[in-house]
């Protein structure tokens, strides 16, 4: 996460003192936020050792577990909140781990890079994929095996009967609410399984 205002903003969308499961949750830095600042509990799930590491360090729960191997290890509803910050472009099984992001959480929160912002779209117009600071890495050595937009995220979370509860984009540390497709950098999604918006 780039920086400690993006952080306030998603950590806005997480109820106080939510049980809280982080799905590649890096070096534990939200998670950590999240417990200090809103009097969350939970566990990140992270892969790489060094960062594994870093969250023991911190005091943050981690389980070091592969995401592509699903997560059978958790019960229905058995978290408030599930988070994929930065997380579903990586992933192969992306539409599975959605699936079951809604089963496990009874809430979640997605955030991907925005493959429709403008530098993208002219990137691609002069014949080239982008390289930007959201998208920093070559077509060739980048570990996002996805890309997605706005509207692919909406057809897909509709296609799985998920409710989005909100939907923004964040640029430079702002809330893009408006023409997000296109103005916003990062896409955030806060949605659940259920069809009806709660009361």
């Amino acid at each position: 996460m780039d920086s400690s205002k993006q952080i306030e903003i998603l950590a806005n969308l997480i109820p106080p003192k939510s049980r809280v499961l982080d799905l590649g949750c890096g070096d534990g830095t939200f998670l950590e936020y999240l417990i200090q600042e809103r009097g969350c509990f939970g566990y990140g799930i992270e892969l790489d050792d060094e960062n594994v590491g870093i969250c023991v360090k911190r005091g943050v729960h981690v389980l070091q577990l592969d995401l592509e191997q699903g997560l059978k290890l958790f019960e229905d509803q058995s978290f408030d909140v599930v988070l994929q910050i930065d997380t579903l472009q990586h992933l192969r099984n992306a539409e599975i781990m959605l699936k079951e992001t809604a089963r496990v959480g009874k809430m979640g929160v997605v955030t991907f890079p925005n493959f429709a912002h403008w530098p993208n779209r002219l990137s691609v117009l002069n014949g080239r994929m982008p390289v930007t600071k959201h998208l920093p890495y070559e077509w060739y050595d980048t570990p996002n095996i996805r890309v997605a937009t706005f509207k692919d995220f909406q057809s897909l979370a509709e296609k799985n009967q998920l409710h989005i509860l909100e939907a923004f984009g964040m640029k430079d540390n702002h809330r893009v609410r408006y023409f997000s497709n296109l103005r916003a950098s990062t896409a955030v999604f806060k949605f659940t399984a259920q069809t009806t918006t709660r009361e």
